[in-house]
């Protein structure tokens, strides 16, 4: 189960310098990243991160909805 292994880690990765450090450092066998465009003012990270998961070959994920679910509570 892809779940429940101890080899599995999913970064918060939003693409600036920490992020980007944490997945560079991984010593998992299958590290999933995952983000947030909630129209954060630092979205060049985000640009940025699809820059560093094209060359190390993974798909991005980002959660779009998160966006208007932020909006809707301020």
């Amino acid at each position: 189960d892809v779940c429940s292994s101890d080899l599995n880690a999913l970064v918060l990765f939003s693409g600036g310098q920490d992020s980007t450090t944490c997945l560079a450092l991984s010593q998992y066998e299958r590290v999933e990243t995952i983000a947030f465009d909630y129209g954060q003012r630092h979205a060049v990270e985000l640009q940025a991160r699809l820059r560093v998961l094209a060359e190390l070959n993974r798909e991005p994920l980002t959660c779009a909805a998160a966006k208007n679910a932020v909006r809707q509570h301020h």
